[in-house]
């Protein structure tokens, strides 16, 4: 079977957790810098680019350090991401500047408005909760407008049973899988940008219309079920993406596994004395791998 995920769609993600890495210094210009480059690629190459992106952009690369200035600039990286996407699709979209108490990213439709965020982890993170998905706080930052939406991963989502999926359906935020939103991105070329916007729309009133519970099979189930019914130019959409999402865990657990055995490799050439020093440093190399290795489709676009 032909991948979805191309070569090239890696060599653009390798390209870009390097291009962050060396931008990274001063967050005001640099987030700037970072917002005008990736606008110029996705004009020059279009939507294709846009959607690679998309695809390969939910886990934070472990090579940046932990609350550092390439951790921050990826954040803001994906959030400019979702302002391109928005974009796509036909929505007006800006990336917000301040940094408290606020959505980063808001969207303009000629019907409805929305504010949004985007989600990415680590990998080798291993505990995750309610906290990390922002969905109480995005119902605080709506500021007027009826609809928030939260962007994440579509292997990091709980697949059971989470709190998340009541606090959405009570406040009325959305929560969203960069694999959802990359589908917009296509059916958007293939039908135009009023049927997407008008697609975004009927999945923010289905999840308002849904009855509060806690149940990941019953919220994806009247997500991707409002997606497939709106038509049916969106089966064959669907079944690519099925496919490249489990192609983005494989590339993802690559990038992470190939950093992390370099890092072992580096360790086991130092001298004893380095060794000892480096060890309080990296000792969660063996455990992060573990975490990695059990990553695996969730199965969230089987249920419909």
């Amino acid at each position: 079977m032909k991948k979805v995920i191309t070569e090239a769609a890696i060599n653009r993600r390798t390209y870009w957790v390097e291009e962050i890495r060396k931008l990274s210094g001063d967050f005001g210009d640099d987030s700037d810098r970072l917002e005008k480059e990736l606008r110029d690629e996705i004009k020059k190459h279009g939507a294709p680019a846009l959607i690679d992106h998309l695809r390969l952009c939910g886990d934070i690369p472990e090579s940046y350090g932990y609350d550092s200035s390439e951790e921050k600039l990826y954040s803001k990286y994906t959030d400019s991401l979702l302002a391109e996407a928005f974009k796509a699709i036909g929505l007006k979209s800006l990336v917000l500047k301040e940094r408290a108490d606020a959505a980063d990213v808001e969207a303009f439709a000629k019907s409805y408005s929305f504010v949004a965020d985007a989600k990415s982890f680590r990998l080798s993170r291993t505990a995750k909760n309610q906290k990390d998905f922002k969905v109480q706080a995005m119902d605080g930052w709506k500021r007027g407008k009826p609809y928030a939406m939260v962007v994440c991963p579509i292997y990091q989502l709980p697949n059971k049973s989470s709190q998340i999926y009541e606090q959405a359906i009570t406040r009325n935020v959305c929560v969203f899988t960069y694999s959802h939103l990359a589908m917009l991105v296509c059916f958007s070329q293939l039908e135009g940008k009023p049927k997407a916007e008008e697609l975004i729309h009927e999945i923010f009133k289905t999840i308002a219309a849904l009855n509060p519970l806690k149940d990941a099979s019953a919220y994806w189930l009247a997500v991707n079920k409002t997606m497939l019914g709106f038509s049916n130019k969106v089966e064959d959409l669907w079944k690519a993406e099925k496919q490249a999402a489990v192609e983005s865990i494989a590339a993802a657990k690559e990038e992470a596994l190939t950093f992390l055995a370099n890092e072992r490799e580096n360790i086991m050439r130092m001298s004893h004395e380095e060794a000892l020093l480096e060890l309080v440093r990296v000792y969660k190399i063996e455990s992060r791998i573990k975490v990695i290795r059990s990553v695996t489709d969730n199965g969230i676009l089987e249920i419909r």
